[in-house]
């Protein structure tokens, strides 16, 4: 047979190795590697059995073909007995006219369709066997030809990488999912743990002080109060950290600024801190949104340039009146205010300095909404970003 007569079946395979070769997500790339195998031969069914650990057994069976009630009425999936097994001892292509007329056969459960010819291909991943495409009863004719053999041994090769790459994709992403998770660990240690541990201190302390000084008692359980909806919201924005690492990046505003926080980590060498407070995602407006990604972007790339910070905290939060550096009562309309603090060098002394063009334009864009932007050294060391927008 000439190249010219071989090139509908060229791209039935380049075609059929489209279906599947984008996929990241193996179990759909299983599936669709079936699938497609099934397509590519004109087979009435297929099947693809995963083997186990062990390679002797199979511990996954996808299946093309079969209707879902067929599929529950048959019951037990096979573990690869009979021709199945045949294929798992001897990792060969393995074509036959009647299944059933091979000695290996065991026949079928009940329920089972009845099937008659054959094609069997190992798919190896790294040289290893993965597991087999079975795929029965051609639909175009009595029994799959060589030709047949031919692609299903070509998509069989090009499924291997498939496989693989898909493997990659989910160990990437299990290794980021633990990463985070272990960042995750580390701020709830470095902050929630300790500020519960301090509140709890000065409750114990407290308690002593209640017989003998009623107002101190008092105040001191409002700081308590206090730093117990602090550490409330960095939970919460742990959790979201948490949840955004698991499931794909949304297109909220909240995911936004997150992806923009990480990827920072890259410039200043760790991770800011990141705490969310309020309804972000549905009071803040597209257009504010962008002001406020782009005034984070600019604030976080002075830190790496000119701070030489060891580590900062970012505060993105909606509330119903502002608040001041460190806490202080700001503004009484609902505010959306953002906070940059770092422990670096602090702002340059030098007020010609300290009003450069990435200060005046986080000015510009918080006075596009009738708000404001400030940085100041702060009282612990560093420098202080507050970014203010009254919310309509």
């Amino acid at each position: 047979m000439g190249d010219t007569d071989r090139a509908p079946d060229v791209r039935r395979l380049l075609d059929a190795v489209l279906l599947f070769g984008s996929e990241l997500d193996l179990p759909t790339t299983l599936q669709r590697i079936v699938e497609a195998a099934t397509d590519l031969v004109d087979a009435r069914y297929g099947a693809l059995g995963v083997l186990d650990e062990s390679a002797t057994r199979l511990s996954e069976f996808l299946t093309v073909g079969i209707d879902d009630a067929t599929y529950r009425a048959i019951g037990h999936l096979p573990e690869g007995h009979g021709i199945l097994g045949l294929l798992i001892v001897e990792a060969e292509p393995l074509r036959l006219p009647d299944l059933s007329k091979h000695p290996d056969s065991h026949g079928f459960p009940p329920h089972h369709p009845p099937m008659t010819s054959f094609l069997g291909v190992p798919i190896r991943v790294r040289g290893q066997v993965f597991g087999n495409l079975y795929l029965t009863d051609k639909t175009t004719g009595d029994v799959f030809t060589e030709v047949d053999e031919e692609l299903a041994v070509g998509l069989a090769a090009a499924a291997g990488v498939a496989i693989e790459n898909a493997r990659l994709h989910r160990r990437v992403r299990d290794l980021a999912l633990i990463e985070d998770r272990e960042r995750i660990a580390r701020e709830l240690h470095d902050t929630v743990i300790q500020r519960l541990f301090a509140v709890g201190l000065s409750l114990q302390g407290t308690v002593r002080l209640v017989r003998s000084d009623v107002d101190e008692a008092v105040a001191r359980i409002g700081t308590a109060v206090d730093d117990l909806d602090v550490t409330v919201k960095h939970i919460r924005s742990a959790i979201f950290g948490l949840e955004s690492a698991v499931t794909p990046a949304g297109d909220g505003l909240r995911s936004r600024l997150l992806a923009m926080v990480r990827e920072s980590s890259r410039v200043l060498g760790f991770e800011p801190r990141l705490l969310f407070d309020g309804p972000i995602d549905t009071r803040v407006g597209d257009r504010l949104a962008d002001d406020l990604a782009a005034t984070l972007h600019e604030a976080l790339s002075n830190v790496a340039r000119h701070a030489h910070a060891r580590s900062v905290e970012v505060s993105v939060v909606v509330t119903d009146g502002g608040a001041g550096e460190d806490g202080d009562a700001g503004g009484t309309g609902p505010e959306l205010s953002l906070m940059v603090a770092d422990d670096g060098a602090g702002p340059p002394a030098d007020a010609a300095v300290q009003g450069g063009h990435g200060l005046r334009n986080m000015a510009t864009r918080a006075a596009a909404h009738g708000g404001t932007a400030t940085l100041a050294a702060r009282k612990a060391g560093g420098a202080l970003l507050a970014w203010r927008v009254p919310l309509r």
